[in-house]
């Protein structure tokens, strides 16, 4: 049977999930892969109550997780919850509020202040990069100068102090893939059941869930969440700020396809000059060459001038020579290829 619940991607609905322990329970359960057997969620909530940038949802557990032998652990779970994409910079800020927060510290037989063992949880709406798994497990060990692994004496509660442990959930991965547990606990979050005419609402087939008495506990906490007319206001509040945030982006969007055209033309433009300024500079290279040519040849006119004047002047010497000594003047125009009337100009010399 198909049933409407309250979607849990909104805040206010996964805050009133989380708040019960049962379900606190399950959900840290399947992500951890051991048994919690007693959780507790810590007097700070952090959420993003500016909403300037993002919607950012963070609620801290104290976890006792049962051990290979049996034992209790207590560890610290930072959850955070996120819906929009966001730069990684803001989740270290708040791990780095957590580390700093005395309250993180060991209480009990603790003379050198050791810290709780931490383990960060990132559900996230969207995917990461080209990472193709729905749930990503990422663990810190300890190596040697050589690369081998340290085991004696580990876990070491100094270095668990300074290192923590992470799991990656890319909620839109998890669709179509339940085969365990965690993705079958989160398979609630999945956004392909929404319902078409009010995404406040997820349709869930019940019966799929049927005879697991926690996944029916989750679905009776979601019916409830569906009725409570308190956190369908909440969900209309965080719907507003969604469409201001989408209206925004858009905007954002849209400038920033203007500026990327512009930056394109002015680059373009900017080609285009830069190639016109070579073509001038290749043309004022070639008028230097032509000017240089253009002296070169001046120079050897000149030259060439100067010789036929000093050629004319030895002529004008050789034809008064000639006349001086009697020779016609019609054949020392022969001789010369000087005018007669030239010749006949010459003075004698006596």
């Amino acid at each position: 049977m198909i049933i409407s619940i309250a979607n849990p991607i909104y805040d206010a609905v996964f805050k009133y999930l989380m708040e019960d322990n049962r379900v606190a329970k399950t959900v840290l359960s399947a992500l951890l892969q051991r048994e919690v057997a007693e959780v507790e969620m810590r007097k700070h909530e952090y959420t993003n109550g500016t909403r300037d940038k993002i919607s950012m949802f963070r609620i801290d557990f104290g976890a006792k997780v049962r051990q290979d032998d049996g034992s209790l652990k207590l560890v610290l779970i930072e959850l955070q919850k996120t819906w929009l994409e966001t730069e990684t910079l803001r989740f270290r800020q708040y791990l780095g509020t957590q580390y700093a927060n005395p309250d993180n510290i060991l209480k009990d037989d603790n003379p050198n202040g050791y810290g709780i063992p931490m383990i960060t949880v990132y559900l996230l709406g969207h995917r990461v990069g080209e990472i193709e798994e729905p749930v990503l497990y990422v663990r810190h060990k300890s190596y040697d100068y050589d690369g081998v692994e340290v085991t004696k004496g580990m876990p070491d509660p100094f270095v668990e102090s300074l290192v923590h442990d992470s799991i990656i959930v890319q909620i839109p991965l998890l669709h179509g893939r339940v085969n365990n547990r965690l993705v079958e606990v989160l398979s609630v979050f999945d956004q392909t059941n929404k319902d078409g005419n009010n995404r406040q609402v997820l349709n869930i087939d019940e019966d799929a869930y049927r005879g697991d008495a926690e996944m029916e506990h989750i679905l009776h906490r979601l019916l409830a969440a569906a009725s409570d007319s308190k956190l369908r206001q909440d969900m209309n509040v965080e719907d507003e700020y969604f469409s201001a945030i989408e209206t925004r982006d858009t905007a954002i969007m849209k400038r920033d396809q203007r500026i990327a055209e512009q930056d394109a033309q002015l680059e373009e433009q900017s080609a285009q000059l830069e190639e016109q300024s070579a073509q001038l500079e290749e043309q004022s290279a070639q008028l230097e060459e032509q000017s240089a040519q253009l002296e070169e040849q001046s120079a050897q006119l000149e030259e060439q001038s100067a010789q036929l004047e000093e050629q004319r002047a030895a002529l004008l010497i050789s034809a008064k020579a000639m006349k001086t000594a009697g020779i016609p003047v019609e054949q020392i125009a022969e001789m010369t290829k000087l005018p007669i009337e030239q010749i006949a100009s010459l003075g004698i010399d006596i």
